[in-house]
């Protein structure tokens, strides 16, 4: 089975965050989870380097799944980035490691909180 590193970015404003939390759930997780598991047509669970609030963005997000698939890792970036909501970006997908796990194996993280506390509006941190 290969494992596969995935490289994204997400505006999380419509989102209940990462991870997954039930049937049906808005989730970046769950989203990601439901489209690899029809492209490659089997069930697929992708495991995430950590974890967002609901309406949360992430420039940065590293995850990881395994699968029996016969495609490359660019081909299915390629797909990934055709079949994915336009708020959920590919970066990359990588072959990587069997034993490679995008949350144990991560390094660091970093957060950042941004609050617009201005009377001026600034329509670009609206979110």
């Amino acid at each position: 089975m290969k494992n596969f590193r995935i490289d994204l970015c997400y505006d999380g404003s419509r989102y209940k965050g990462w991870q997954r939390l039930g049937q049906g759930e808005n989730t970046i997780q769950a989203k990601l989870e439901q489209t690899l598991s029809r492209m490659l047509n089997e069930a697929v669970e992708v495991s995430g380097s950590g974890r967002t609030d609901a309406g949360v963005h992430a420039e940065g997000q590293v995850a990881n799944f395994h699968s029996n698939t016969t495609l490359s890792a660019e081909e299915i970036c390629s797909q990934l980035r055709q079949y994915l909501p336009e708020d959920i970006g590919v970066l990359s997908v990588t072959q990587v490691d069997d034993r490679f796990h995008s949350r144990l194996n991560a390094v660091e993280k970093t957060y950042r909180y941004r609050i617009w506390n201005e009377e001026t509006p600034c329509v670009f941190e609206r979110k």
